[in-house]
């Protein structure tokens, strides 16, 4: 009886086996399939195709021939494709021209990102062709771990529920090409997709945004925190922001805008000379060029004292202040684009990205706690007058990364008393919208 048990079992392995047999042969028939139908709409002789988030080798010659322009985007148009929400990661501190590319000034986030998506072959056609849309410009040096852009990228999947559709099955995500991990084997170190999501036809990065969220690094020193918490809460609400920004007058006519949460609050670290960190936490549905430096500015200014929290009210209103006074702006470095706030988005990162993005992030952490561990010896070598050696580590990882002036977000006009500080009313100031707006007309005018 046992020996009969034995041969069924064995019977079932064999038929079992057989069966997996043909399902290989159907799954590499398939992918011979997905591979010669992508090799049509190339358009370049790169080789190297995306399928399932890999890079597949192409050695084949008939499908290595380079095609003629004009044909190959003809078929482009017939490739699969879905339009996505990526969210990105970036940091300012290298020589990025900031964000966007308008200014032709390269290396900007935008154009590297572009760049990553020739080379990958998941743009079909042009930026223009795209449908490119982005959430938020940010200024050189500015740092984000949540700006989202959209746009039509290639994919494996037919048919995505007319790209319509928020909502992605299990099927879809195993079926679909992993975005993230491809797109990060050729982006530069300091810029990284951390997920991505389908997203409607309508959909617009910056449009159907919802909120924006930023945060400002700086060390406590002497600053009045109390004061400027107070200041801060003044500009909770919906008001004309002209007097804090770099005004657009001939692009914008609107400069009301709402701010709902304004926090200052410590980060419970420590730099080498015991300072604090802290770090202002803002979040708006909108905001100006440079609104958040230059609001930053004056709550520093609040901060040592120069000026009283009431200045805030003053400034808001553009009834009785409607010229913009002449001040600095807040450094750009310690600024971070934390989050961008979408209905119904739920961003995709698979375990192997994720497990990817988590390791990049901890080596950059330990390469950067190495060098301010140099630093620190290098500091421990120097004696203090009264014969005592630095040995203050904490927080150096900050100082190092940063660059103290610039992590406090500390002009000369907020840390240099005895240069004497002119108060805000009383200087000059910039022309107003209307001056500018008369300007731009009679230019205009004058061409006409």
């Amino acid at each position: 009886m046992a020996s009969v048990d034995g041969r069924d079992l064995v019977s079932d392995l064999q038929a079992q086996v057989l069966a997996l047999r043909n399902r290989v042969e159907e799954l590499e028939k398939e992918n011979e399939r997905l591979c010669s139908q992508l090799s049509r709409c190339r358009c370049s002789k790169d080789g190297n195709i995306p399928s399932a988030g890999l890079f597949v080798e192409n050695s084949s010659p008939t499908n290595c021939e380079p095609r003629e322009k004009p044909g190959c985007q003809e078929r482009s148009q017939q490739c699969a494709r879905r339009y996505v929400a990526l969210k990105i990661m970036y940091f300012g501190q290298r020589l990025f021209y900031g964000f966007a590319s308008e200014a032709q000034m390269d290396p900007t986030i935008e154009s590297e990102i572009f760049k990553a998506l020739e080379r990958t072959k998941l743009l079909i056609g042009t930026k223009e062709d795209s449908r490119y849309s982005r959430c938020g410009r940010t200024d050189k040096g500015v740092s984000s771990t949540g700006q989202v852009i959209s746009l039509y990228l290639r994919s494996n999947l037919k048919d995505t529920g007319g790209y319509t559709k928020n909502h992605t099955t299990t099927l879809e995500v195993r079926g679909e090409i992993d975005y993230v991990r491809v797109l990060n084997r050729v982006l530069p170190g300091d810029i990284r997709v951390i997920g991505w999501c389908p997203v409607p036809t309508d959909f617009h990065s910056r449009f159907s945004c919802l909120s924006r969220e930023y945060r400002y690094l700086f060390w406590k020193g002497n600053l009045d925190v109390s004061a400027m918490q107070q200041a801060a809460m003044k500009f909770i609400g919906e008001y004309d922001f002209r007097n804090f920004c770099k005004m657009d007058a001939a692009n914008v006519n609107n400069y009301r805008r709402r701010i709902t949460f304004f926090d200052i609050c410590s980060l419970d670290r420590r730099s080498i000379d015991v300072d604090e960190l802290w770090a202002m936490t803002i979040k708006g549905s909108a905001f100006l060029w440079h609104q958040v430096r230059c609001m930053v500015a004056v709550l520093f200014m609040v901060g040592h004292g120069f000026e009283s929290p009431d200045v805030i009210d003053v400034l808001l209103d553009t009834k009785k202040t409607p010229r913009k006074p002449q001040y600095n702006m807040a450094p750009e470095l310690p600024l971070i684009l934390r989050f961008c706030e979408f209905e119904d988005l739920e961003f995709i990162c698979s375990s192997e990205a994720r497990r990817t993005l988590h390791e990049h992030l901890k080596n950059e952490v330990q390469r950067h706690m190495l060098q301010a561990a140099i630093f620190n010896e290098a500091l421990s070598r120097l004696s203090t007058a009264g014969g005592h050696e630095f040995s203050l580590y904490s927080g150096l990882f900050f100082t190092c990364a940063f660059g103290k002036e610039e992590s406090a977000g500390r002009s000369s006009e907020f840390s240099r008393k005895n240069k004497g500080h002119i108060p805000l009313l009383r200087r000059a100031t910039e022309p107003s919208y209307e001056e500018r707006r008369a300007k731009l007309n009679m230019k205009a005018s004058r061409k006409s």
